[in-house]
């Protein structure tokens, strides 16, 4: 089937599938418009709203890898909260970890009993010595972008076109198609140029890396190890060494954003491929789905940080909120190092999401589609073409967003939910392989009546 073929064939099965969801959720419906009376679009966030359904699917209950929606419908859970679930929904380690904290009160201030093992699991998982908690990613990277400025005096950062660091101003930025650095289309109430002190690389491009850092000004490059925010791009062979390498020669700083990229393996992308960037951030799973995240850094970085505080005028600093390292976070954090993020959890994952990556492209080829599946671990997705993606101009170009919404939308009505962004699957420790089969067979069903 030709690519127009299948995107107008995918017009009509996804006009058929939206009023099949309708008759199939009135209780979803009827909670969202009651919501929707102070809640905009019935969601307390925007983006809950990107599912493309006609209305938002109401969760009534989410266990291990099952959701359980409002209409009573039971559903097999590959999206996992976009990574946030990574160890399953409401592990039993965690939740009991956070109902014996929260009885002697969940925030003070000040460091729990917990935050010395903490620091040692966050050590041994990732390899990095010293560690700084906030509440979600994007205060990660925020930090990290400003330590870095503030260690080297140097203005700029370095990101990858299609790149996603979470809500930080200066990493919206792409590249237009004369290869200049401009703010990304679409934001709101953006007033700062911040193509002025970002500049937007192609990823697995080591020469424009090379080329920018030799100017001598950019404080760091902040990436994924692999594009995970587009469809999924991973890093050719030598290229994320050859970045470390020009940043070393640079005297620019490296950090690693695995909030993704901790499906590769336990202790994530960089530990499994023996990378040693100065900055490592990690998000949402780290505390088993409850609002935190870490960065960690080198020795010299943490030296570093040190002068920096030395030299600077009392007063604040421009990092950090209230709610950061709270003994919620900490308790639930240990439980998810020590419980959750174990080996058996990964060989585990790794050998199921393996499987589903086999089946998933049997099933594409079975139908004729020029399409294929890229997977990173845990983690796997259906990319619109034939061959791997290069970088994050390609993967906007490859998707199809009219058939993959028609996908998404077939196989939530089939009980499966994956990402809504772009198809990507993620596997749990209580992911069955069941739950694989349920996929694939909902896969097989929604392609045969696309590409028929």
């Amino acid at each position: 089937m030709t690519p127009t073929a299948l995107s107008e064939r995918a017009a009509a099965f996804l006009m058929s599938e939206r009023a099949r969801f309708i008759d199939r959720n009135p209780a979803s419906r009827a909670l969202a418009e009651a919501a929707g009376r102070h809640f905009p679009g019935g969601v307390p966030l925007h983006w809950m709203k990107d599912w493309g359904t006609p209305f938002p699917l109401v969760v009534a209950r989410a266990t291990g890898a099952d959701l359980t929606d409002a209409d009573g419908h039971g559903l097999a859970d590959f999206c996992l909260g976009d990574t946030g679930a990574m160890f399953g929904h409401a592990p039993p380690p965690v939740v009991a970890a956070i109902a014996a904290a929260a009885e002697g009160g969940l925030t003070a201030m000040l460091p729990s009993t917990e935050t010395a093992v903490v620091g040692d699991l966050l050590a041994e998982t990732f390899a990095l010595p010293y560690w700084q908690v906030t509440q979600t990613a994007s205060d990660a990277n925020r930090a990290v972008i400003r330590w870095a400025r503030a260690i080297t005096g140097r203005p700029r950062i370095l990101v990858f076109e299609g790149c996603y660091h979470g809500q930080v101003d200066d990493v919206f930025v792409t590249r237009a198609l004369d290869g200049r650095t401009v703010v990304r289309p679409g934001l709101l109430g953006q007033v700062a140029d911040i193509a002025a002190t970002t500049v937007c690389c192609p990823f697995n491009d080591p020469a424009a890396v090379a080329a920018e850092l030799a100017r001598g000004d950019v404080a760091l490059v902040l990436t994924e190890p692999a594009l995970t925010n587009t469809a999924m791009v991973l890093p050719a062979p030598g290229f994320l060494d050859a970045v470390a390498d020009a940043c070393r020669a640079a005297g620019t700083l490296l950090c690693l954003d695995e909030t993704h990229t901790i499906s590769t393996a336990r202790g994530g992308y960089a530990r499994a491929h023996g990378l040693a960037p100065d900055f490592l951030v990690v998000g949402k799973p780290i505390a088993g789905g409850l609002p935190a995240a870490v960065f960690g850094f080198t020795a010299a970085v943490e030296a570093a940080m040190q002068a920096v505080d030395a030299r600077r005028p009392a007063g604040y600093s421009g990092i950090g909120t209230t709610l950061s390292g709270n003994r919620l976070q900490l308790a639930a954090m240990r439980a998810t190092l020590e419980a959750m993020m174990t080996p058996a959890a990964y060989d585990h994952m790794l050998a199921l999401s393996a499987r589903l990556a086999d089946d998933v492209s049997a099933v594409i080829a079975r139908h004729g589609l020029p399409w294929s599946v890229t997977r990173l671990g845990a983690r796997a997705e259906i990319v619109h073409s034939t061959a791997p993606l290069r970088d994050g101009a390609e993967a906007a170009a490859s998707i199809d967003h009219g058939v993959e919404s028609a996908v998404h939308l077939g196989l939530l009505n089939r009980g499966v939910v994956v990402t809504p962004f772009h198809n990507m699957t993620l596997v749990s420790p209580a992911t069955r392989p069941d739950h694989v089969d349920r996929l694939v067979a909902a896969l097989d069903d929604v392609l045969s009546l696309l590409a028929r």
